[in-house]
């Protein structure tokens, strides 16, 4: 691995403002907590956020079900550091999951549901991640999982991308990983689709517009932009194969047939 590329403690530390504002990030989030299947204000829901970043994801889950119960683990020490004070009722873990490290005795099998979102593109074998993380769930647990698809573009190599996936690709990952695939999709056409163009013409531009700091200071255009496909971005189709958003489904446990693709 570059250690460039793969360095999360720099990484969260220099774009933890911007990745705030993006509203690529607002419309996964949506799609996400549609699919995991808690119900009112979450009472009893025990939800595991694998990679939880800079804790973008468990503030969404905490303001939509403020009685659930929430784990954040992440690799990099200043995501865990963010994370804490973004989402103080969380409880945040520093862990490798590439790693066989086991989880402590109460955290095992402790997840009722969890969420693993673009997370397995940056990894040269996102099987493992996968596999290791399910000594957090229950026999019963439901797992969603996000991972771009459609073309890479600069800065998604400035920030470690290993590839960028289909709905097909997915399911394969999921089975090998041990869980049971039950919806995976293509998500975001065509607005999320557009915006995603914009950020692959940007081109190296992009990486030094995020890379200044605050995300003030990112410049107006840019803002303005994001500000445009925040609204654009809630007319997408949130299942087509044209989508470049891919999202599934899955359960712990033996397979079955008949994914929705």
């Amino acid at each position: 691995m570059s250690s460039t590329r793969d360095d999360w403690d720099q990484h969260w530390q220099q774009y933890s403002d911007t990745a705030e504002q993006n509203p690529a990030q607002n419309y996964r989030r949506e799609l996400i907590v549609s699919l995991l299947g808690v119900s009112g204000s979450g009472m009893g829901a025990r939800i595991v956020d694998i990679g939880s970043g800079q804790g973008d994801m468990a503030a969404a889950i905490r303001a939509r079900f403020p009685s659930a119960e929430i784990l954040g683990i992440e690799l990099a020490r200043s995501g865990v550091e963010i994370s804490s004070r973004k989402v103080p009722t969380a409880r945040f873990v520093q862990r490798d999951l590439l790693d066989q490290t086991q989880p402590p005795e109460e955290l095992r099998g402790w997840a009722t549901h969890a969420v693993c979102s673009e997370v397995v593109e940056h990894l040269d074998d996102p099987v493992v991640l996968l596999r290791n993380a399910r000594a957090y769930m229950n026999e019963q647990c439901c797992l969603v999982v996000t991972a771009p698809g459609g073309p890479m573009s600069a800065f998604d190599k400035h920030i470690g991308h290993r590839k960028h996936w289909r709905p097909r690709e997915i399911e394969n990952l999921l089975r090998e990983g041990g869980y049971t695939p039950e919806h995976v999709t293509g998500a975001g056409f065509p607005f999320f689709n557009l915006y995603r163009c914009l950020v692959i013409l940007r081109g190296k531009k992009l990486i030094s517009d995020v890379s200044v700091g605050p995300a003030t200071r990112v410049s107006w255009a840019a803002r303005a932009a994001m500000g445009i496909f925040h609204l654009l971005i809630r007319l997408n189709l949130n299942s087509s194969r044209r989508g470049w958003q891919m999202i599934a489904k899955a359960r712990v446990g033996g397979l079955k047939h008949g994914v929705t693709c």
